[in-house]
């Protein structure tokens, strides 16, 4: 593409725009590339059979000689979650990221026995250097340990990437860097990339310590035993519960394989300390109520969570008792309130008491700034050029405005799309083109393997079902042989519709006798006994099921 000139520096986004997820950004300068996260999205209900979403990386295989590394801003799926796919597709020469996502991928590529040995840990102080491009990092504060924001130099400005942050004062880890943030800002940031997931909540977020003071008065107020579902990857909420518990003299029992690898690499990496307040299930329902805490997935009403399976009583290990507390310490993710109700109402017909974020304020908060914290990175970076990320479109544009409302010129400021490439040149910034992004299905090992024309069949097959039609021919003597079958799969029920059965099968006989002469071709014969059989299934049942014609060849 000639917009791709040696000279200027390019930025674009394969994933993270338009979206909540998914987040990989690139900047590209001659013949450099550099990556900023290499996320997924979970899909939504109509990807039939999909497991995860992942980033079209085509431009990345045709441009791997020139990728000099990968960076991760930290360790939530939503950035990490890619990588083992991405290892597969393209040459990555090396990761750099902080210590709690170095010890989540790690586990990542385990589960998937991937090898791959350049996988290094940065801090604030690291600063990495290639031809054209040095990259240097700042501590931000998320709802998980060690998450940076990055600051990109090329020869023809400075691109600053925020991660996922908020400005928390009152933290329960380490502050964020406001002075490295500001000093960034003063040396001069020609492009920032910032968070936007909720720019569209006014005001600030609550801070962490308010979550801590509200579970901790639940803790002393509460004798029951207390079940806790939240987000796994949430560091900082698991280690005030365990020090929470710890207080209180109650023991911890986990359950979801989530939970057990977060807390197992917490404890690895030093954020969590009390290793001994673990025990086993077995060991919990020996105690007394008051000296037991559940910590489980399921938080999203996941059906096969362990939350959704103790709501049902189908748990194996815990049943739930008539004075257990049972608290929801997170946000509902779009799309799933159905699924959290339906798991909430289950546990109030058990007759267990439920604590939500909306019954008792301030037992979550979200690890991501809200306006004025949005507008105080904006003060503090400076940026002669602004483009919100990691949002959908009515995110972005929020954001956008707010940088407006920051001094940014609102022809500064770009909302775009996957693939949308921007051209840096001497500190000017322009829309350079388009190149190729979009979603990749992984259905189990598989990547790619599952496309549109697949989910749309999997929807039909949902929907109108599939109908079977099975024949033998001679094709020596082009004659049929015994009778045709028809078999179906949520099309109708077999014993209540014998006489439109009937009617395929004999239109199939048609269909398939019309086309039997010398030259027989098999293709011309499924392709008319699709054709009859989806027009007379169309018109006598207003459905459109998938039609799949077996023909056998049976030689006498």
């Amino acid at each position: 593409m000639k917009f791709f000139e040696n000279e200027d520096t390019k930025i674009f986004a394969l994933g993270g725009l338009g979206e909540v997820g998914k987040n990989m950004y690139c900047v590209m300068h001659n013949n450099e590339i550099v990556i900023t996260d290499a996320g997924i999205t979970f899909p939504e209900g109509d990807l039939m059979g999909v497991d995860y979403v992942i980033p079209d990386v085509s431009f990345l295989k045709k441009n791997e000689t020139k990728i000099k590394a990968l960076f991760i801003t930290h360790g939530h799926e939503d950035h990490i979650g890619g990588i083992p796919f991405l290892l597969q597709t393209v040459n990555i020469p090396i990761i750099y990221a902080p210590n709690q996502a170095v010890g989540l991928i790690r586990k990542k590529l385990e589960d998937r026995n991937i090898q791959y040995k350049n996988l290094v840990v940065y801090d604030e102080r690291t600063k990495v250097k290639f031809k054209y491009i040095s990259v240097e990092f700042f501590r931000t504060t998320h709802s998980i340990p060690d998450s940076h924001g990055i600051c990109i130099t090329t020869p023809n400005g400075t691109v600053v990437t925020t991660g996922d942050f908020k400005f928390d004062l009152t933290p329960i880890g380490p502050m964020a860097n406001l002075h490295k943030m500001a000093d960034i800002g003063k040396r001069g940031v020609t492009l920032l990339l910032s968070d936007s997931t909720n720019a569209l909540n006014e005001g600030m977020s609550a801070s962490e310590s308010k979550v801590d003071d509200a579970l901790s008065e639940i803790f002393k107020r509460e004798t029951g035993r207390i079940i806790i579902a939240t987000f796994a990857s949430n560091i900082y909420r698991l280690k005030h519960i365990v020090d929470t518990c710890k207080r209180n003299g109650r023991k911890i029992t986990t359950f979801g394989r989530s939970m057990e690898n977060n807390i197992e690499i917490s404890i690895q990496g030093g954020y969590i300390k009390n290793k001994d307040i673990f025990i086993s299930a077995e060991e919990a329902n020996h105690l007394p109520p008051n000296k037991v805490c559940l910590l489980c997935t399921g938080s999203q009403g996941e059906p096969l969570a362990a939350l959704s399976r103790i709501a049902d009583g189908s748990h194996k290990q815990i049943k739930l008792q008539p004075d257990d507390i049972v608290i929801f310490s997170s946000s509902t993710i779009p799309g799933n309130a159905i699924s959290i109700s339906r798991t909430i109402n289950k546990l109030y017909l058990k007759g267990v008491k439920v604590f939500t974020n909306t019954s008792l304020s301030d037992i979550h908060t979200s690890g991501h700034g809200s306006e004025e914290e949005l507008k105080l990175m904006i003060r503090l970076m400076k940026p002669k050029y602004f483009m919100p990320f990691h949002g959908e479109y009515r995110m972005l544009k929020r954001h956008a405005d707010i940088g407006v409302l920051c001094g940014i010129p609102k022809e500064n400021t770009f909302v775009l799309g996957n693939g949308d490439v921007l051209s840096m040149y001497k500190g000017k910034i322009k829309r350079a083109g388009v190149i190729q992004a979009g979603d990749v299905y992984v259905d189990g090992n598989r990547i790619g393997d599952v496309g549109v024309a697949v989910i749309k069949d999997r929807k039909i097959m949902a929907n109108d079902g599939i109908v079977v039609m099975i024949a033998n021919i001679d094709v020596a003597n082009a004659k049929l042989l015994g009778k045709i079958n028809i078999t179906t799969r949520g099309f109708v029920l077999v014993n209540e519709n014998e006489a439109l059965l009937k009617d395929l099968e004999s239109i199939s006989k048609k269909a398939i006798l019309s086309k039997l002469h010398n030259t027989i071709s098999f293709a011309d014969i499924k392709t008319e006994v699709t054709n009859v059989l989806t027009s007379y299934i169309q018109e006598k049942t207003g459905r459109r099921p998938i039609i799949l014609p077996v023909i056998m060849d049976i030689k006498k």
